[in-house]
């Protein structure tokens, strides 16, 4: 999950290098550093914790050389420290990666063997050393980067730099992204076309198993099995103001007010103005389906619960939903007459991925809903279906997540109507709603300020709760897991009538239960439950509608009012209390809402 950047350029590498390595903090912070070759002569220079720390180092101990590579570092083998920072170093050569070496300890200890010493406990030394081993043997830095490369198992994004070459640098992928920037005259690397976008808006993406041989005027990529691959430039545009916190005070902030214009223009893709019905790619045909399997992460499967209850109710189309890091490994059967679909923000997430491939082959029809068109689960589906959330930052999923939600509800209406389960009246009426959301996510956003000062309480708590109902105990799962992720306050979310087989032993004054509960046709049943919380001393945050509020009556602790909306699509509009929870509550703890310990933006290893 770490960022990695590689530059040859026509001016001084380490400020572009730092430059590109902020745009990529978001995939790990626990330290940095970058490598130059100047006149032939390879440095670096590391530090620990965030990107900051080795900026300062840079003032005090610069760094000369046109040509270079960078990395900030979500740790996996070896603690955040700088012997485990990258670049890792041996001799004549640096590498950086994003992945895991599998089969490591065995390389490592077939080099220490031939009396080869080792500085650190990281995989990736490993592939700096076993390159300079090749180079020992008299190979040239192109041979001696192919041979490592080609004994590696695992996933791994590489870039190699080497002493005597101020011209090359050679990357390769296995399972994590990488990409080749275009310039005039100037060849860049990195993990994603954020990283390149100050620098050039022409794209290659790598393929799997390719290997990349980098000059300033040349690019020869090598797939697999060594033959010269021939892959695609394309333009991409990246609005650089997408990265840019806009006046907020975190990524989190401008996200999560961005979501009534970037759910607005995620619908007018689908719902053109003129159309009748959803535009959607060709090839989707769930007449020929009898099961839907949607596989995800995090947030993410949290969306694809959400979709559940939309696919069965509305398009009465049976669904199996799992977490990728074990639908594999389960080695589920897939029958005929299957459609698999994966939800990914990245489009890189390794498990999802994984879980892709498992179904490869079996699955009538591979279907993903991603954020990055050119990522590789879009590429390696059938159909992939953009969210068109814009780049997301922080680390904590927020517009990305709502969009998700509103083009699988797009897909559940369109299963409907294909299916016969939908007529064409109520199929515009449901078009209508969701027309109407950009508008009610935007007045729910004016609970803020209520919300801020709810969460000075509730940043005092230890422990906290979450309960919904239907479609919205997706929803108590996804607001535990905001709160859980940033303001490292221990939550959890159940199911409302679950609360009382076993977590209802956990209420008294001191954990405040949060119920996501519109005055929908499940809230009687929720009243109980909240009478039962309250019966026990604990304390109720409800988070409904005006009649909903009313319908409750005396003993909430607190509530946030959310405008009114049918039933089927408020899990979308519920997202944002949710947030904003999670948000102010981790301001009023002081933890780094964008970049929360021990976590990271796109999760590329398993």
């Amino acid at each position: 999950m770490c960022g990695i950047i590689g530059v040859l350029g026509d001016h001084e590498a380490a400020p572009i290098l730092v430059d590109a390595l902020k745009r990529l903090e978001y995939r790990g912070y626990d330290s940095a550093g970058i490598a130059t070759v100047r006149n032939g002569t390879l440095d670096r220079r590391r530090a620990v914790g965030k990107l900051v720390n080795l900026s300062d180092l840079l003032v005090h101990d610069p760094l000369p050389g046109k040509a270079g590579i960078g990395h900030t570092r979500w740790a996996t083998h070896g603690a955040p420290t700088e012997a485990n920072a990258h670049p890792h170093r041996a001799d004549r050569v640096a590498v950086v990666h994003n992945g895991i070496i599998e089969n490591f300890q065995e390389l490592r200890e077939d080099l220490q063997a031939q009396g080869i010493a080792f500085e650190s406990e990281t995989d990736t030394e490993t592939v700096a050393r076993l390159a300079q081993h090749y180079l020992d043997q008299g190979n040239s830095p192109r041979d001696a980067a192919l041979q490592t490369i080609a004994r590696l198992n695992g996933a791994y994004a590489l870039c190699f730099l080497f002493e005597g070459e101020d011209d090359l640098l050679i990357g390769a992928r296995k399972g994590s992204p990488l990409a080749i920037g275009h310039g005039e005259g100037e060849m860049f690397i990195g993990s994603d076309a954020i990283a390149l976008s100050p620098m050039t808006d022409r794209i290659t993406y790598l393929d799997e198993g390719d290997t990349a041989i980098v000059t300033r005027e040349t690019l020869e990529i090598l797939e697999a099995e060594g033959r010269i691959a021939n892959r695609p430039v394309k333009t991409i545009r990246l609005d650089a103001a997408q990265v840019d916190k806009a006046g907020h005070r975190h990524f989190m902030a401008k996200e999560i007010a961005e979501q009534p214009v970037v759910l607005a223009d995620a619908l007018a893709r689908y719902l053109p103005d003129g159309a009748d019905g959803i535009a959607l790619p060709e090839g989707l045909d769930f007449t020929a389906t009898d099961r839907l399997v949607m596989v995800a992460c995090g947030t993410a499967f949290f969306a694809c619960q959400v979709a559940k209850y939309w696919f069965e109710r509305i398009a009465r189309l049976p669904v199996e939903i799992d977490v990728a890091s074990e639908f594999r490994y389960r080695e589920p059967p897939v029958p005929p007459r299957t459609t698999a679909l994966f939800v990914s923000q990245s489009g890189e997430t390794a498990d999802t991925l994984a879980a892709l491939r498992y179904c490869a082959g079996k699955a009538d029809r591979i279907v993903s809903v991603v954020n990055v068109p050119e990522s590789s689960i879009a590429r390696e589906s059938d159909l992939a279906l953009p969210i068109h959330a814009g780049v997301e930052i922080g680390v904590a999923s927020t517009k990305a997540f709502t969009c998700q939600l509103a083009v699988l509800a797009l897909l559940a209406l369109e299963a409907a109507r294909q299916r016969g389960e939908i007529d064409a009246e109520t199929l515009a009426s449901h078009l209508a709603d969701l027309r109407a959301l950009p508008g009610l996510l935007n007045q729910a956003l004016n609970a803020g300020d209520k919300i801020e000062r709810i969460s000075r309480d509730l940043a005092e708590a230890r422990d906290i709760l979450f309960i919904g109902r239907g479609a919205m105990y997706p929803l108590a799962l996804e607001g535990a897991l905001k709160l859980k992720e940033i303001s490292y306050i221990h939550a959890e979310g159940y199911a409302s009538g679950e609360l009382k087989h076993g977590p209802i032993a956990l209420v008294d004054d001191h954990v405040p239960v949060i119920v996501m509960a519109p005055r929908d046709s499940l809230f009687e049943k929720t009243t109980s439950n909240m009478q039962e919380v309250m019966a026990r001393g604990g304390r109720i945050l409800l988070v409904s509608d005006t009649k909903g509020i009313e319908a409750a009556g005396d003993g909430i602790w607190r509530s946030i009012q959310m405008p009114d909306l049918p039933e089927i699509f408020t899990p979308i509009l519920y997202a944002i209390p949710a947030q904003l929870i999670a948000y102010h509550t981790a301001v009023a703890k002081g933890t780094d809402v964008d970049q929360p310990r021990n976590l990271a933006k796109s999760v590329t290893v398993e």
